[in-house]
């Protein structure tokens, strides 16, 4: 049995009100995320504005948090290394010696994700990222860039409530059209 199928038999074997609150659960979850979650919700027999407001409120909340969390913990590393090493001109650390160390090299996932980061900007990484990503992954890499707390929760909010909706309307359709 895979995870789709366990949040679609405990939605089943829940009273109702309950169930939004697995939908939101199920929402927390990367690679299910927002729009997974109201599709659960919705061939659960929610209503599909509850579905799709539950799993949304879900995945935001999970966004949130590793957002929260990433940021703080980039700080800390970021102060902590700041006070420890000074830094030479071309952005590599000078040791106690007085040498010039270079910088480590970004892997190439990294470089990947910096050029479409400076090619999109935030707007366009958090709108088109679930194309590729799970919101979790995008905005903890955003987070981790040294991009603002509050401009990442802006953009992924917007990119988490469009993404459900269009999802939510075009399943909500679907089942309109097939019955």
């Amino acid at each position: 049995m895979n995870l789709i199928e366990t949040f679609q038999n405990l939605v089943a074997q829940v009273p109702e009100l309950v169930q939004p609150l697995i939908v939101a659960l199920a929402g927390a979850v990367p690679f299910i995320e927002g729009e997974g979650a109201a599709a659960i919700g919705i061939i659960g027999g929610i209503h599909p504005a509850i579905a799709a407001a539950a799993g949304a409120i879900g995945n935001f909340l999970c966004v949130a948090a590793l957002v929260l969390l990433g940021s703080g913990t980039r700080r800390a590393i970021v102060t902590r290394h700041r006070e420890r090493v000074a830094v030479a001109a071309g952005g590599g650390a000078i040791t106690e010696g007085g040498t010039a160390v270079a910088a480590p090299a970004a892997s190439p996932r990294r470089e990947k994700f910096q050029r479409a980061l400076v090619r999109y900007g935030v707007p366009g990484v958090s709108l088109l990222g679930p194309l590729l990503l799970p919101t979790q992954f995008t905005a903890t890499m955003l987070a981790a860039a040294g991009v603002g707390r509050a401009r990442i929760l802006f953009w992924q909010g917007i990119a988490i409530v469009g993404w459900t909706t269009l999802i939510t309307l075009a399943l909500t359709g679907i089942i309109s059209i097939a019955s």
